[in-house]
């Protein structure tokens, strides 16, 4: 009798939930990222997760994923591809014939509440990996009545970073070979200009290019002439050179007796 009763009564559950359950219908919709949902690898499929329950659906002709026979619940929507990530989804499922009835707003009546019943309701937020499940994000309706509801493509998967090419236009971007370039122009575009100067202006920029000090410098030291090289820096400082005071000074000579200075008394 006992036996009986237990196994009529999971019978009779498990039609309950046979009759609960919901089909949900998943669209990946064209976008810039993919104008031709169709070229997805055929690899690609959703999935529906769960404590306790999980639900899988491959990639059909139509670019739809049909999940069939979900039982109430709250479930996490996540899409799979190779090539591509897909935004996941909040999906409740909520059944009215189980005694949840659903309110929800009625425009028509300023707003008031009505209660429906009698199938399930699907319910479908934006969500993230890490999120709160509490906190919901903007509310997917559906394409149609009883239709799919639509999933946001975020872009492309990039797994390879392609070697950069060899080009002329990147090694003349780098600032020392721009600097050499008008260095080496200089250089052999001086000797043009000045063989085509006027005999006077020619005259007067060697006469200023002797008076400039750094062409000594870079000549080297001339035949003749005193020499850079020689020069005591700290003599000159001291007050030693021949430019301080009308001449150099000489050191006092010191006789062989004591040091003492003078002759003999």
């Amino acid at each position: 009798m006992f036996p009986l009763i237990a196994t009529t009564a999971l019978a009779v559950q498990a039609l309950s939930l046979l009759v609960s359950a919901a089909t949900i219908t998943l669209s990946i919709p064209p976008s810039p990222q993919i104008p031709n949902p169709a070229s997805l690898p055929p690899s690609t499929h959703a999935t529906l997760t769960a404590l306790g329950a999980s639900y899988h659906a491959p990639l059909t002709v139509d670019n739809t994923f049909v999940f069939r026979n979900v039982t109430p619940g709250s479930y996490l929507a996540d899409i799979h591809s190779p090539t591509h990530g897909f935004a996941p989804l909040r999906i409740d499922v909520l059944s009215a014939t189980a005694g949840e009835n659903i309110r929800e707003p009625n425009l028509s009546n300023g707003g008031v509440g009505v209660e429906r019943g009698g199938e399930n309701d699907l319910r479908v937020w934006e969500t993230f990996h890490g999120n709160n499940w509490e906190n919901k994000g903007e509310e997917i309706r559906p394409v149609a009545v009883g239709g799919a509801f639509p999933v946001k493509v975020l872009g492309s998967k990039v797994y390879y970073t392609e070697r950069g090419a060899f080009s002329v236009l990147s090694i003349l971007k780098n600032p020392m070979i721009l600097m050499g370039l008008v260095s080496l122009a200089i250089f052999i575009g001086m000797p043009k200009l000045v063989e085509n100067m006027d005999p006077e202006m020619r005259a007067e920029f060697e006469e200023q290019s002797k008076k400039n000090p750094m062409n000594s410098l870079m000549a080297g030291p001339q035949p003749g002439a005193s020499s850079m090289g020689n020069f005591d820096m700290a003599g000159f400082l001291a007050g030693q050179g021949s430019g301080s005071g009308g001449g150099s000074r000489e050191p006092e000579q010191s006789s062989g007796n004591g040091g003492k200075r003078g002759g003999k008394k």
